[in-house]
């Protein structure tokens, strides 16, 4: 009965340091959203003169969950430029869209990046808008 008794605690015992020592890192799987917009300023080829200015409608915008070194996940911006990220776990993220380079260092693409943290479960995080070249 002894035996039977210290078994069932150590079970116990056992569980509950694997349950306390699991923490789950930032990705999807929980109910939290972060969402923000993308804002687009068209330029001449010689970004001297701005010709339009609008919220970017179908554009790509990107999310790294923690310390990943590629995207998790990715989402097109709807007609107003708004995007969502939805079923996050709280963490630290990277938001980011491309654009390109205003001060013509290069002629790659570059990223506008945001860090964005959710601190707690349900969560909505709004992210300052994105502003991108083009």
């Amino acid at each position: 009965m002894k035996r039977k008794i210290i078994v069932i605690c150590s079970f116990f015992i056992l569980s509950g340091c694997l349950l306390l020592s699991c923490k789950k890192e930032a990705g999807v799987g929980g109910n939290s959203t972060i969402y923000g917009k993308v804002f687009e300023k068209d330029y001449n080829s010689s970004f001297t003169l701005l010709l339009e200015e609008y919220y970017s409608p179908d554009t790509w915008v990107f999310i790294i969950y923690g310390d990943d070194r590629d995207y998790g996940d990715k989402v097109r911006t709807s007609y107003d430029g708004t995007y969502e990220f939805k079923y996050l776990r709280p963490g630290t993220y990277r938001v980011y869209a491309f654009s390109k380079d205003s001060t013509l260092q290069t002629a790659a693409k570059v990223g506008v990046v945001k860090d964005v943290v959710i601190s707690k479960n349900n969560e909505t995080v709004e992210v300052p808008d994105l502003v991108i070249f083009n």
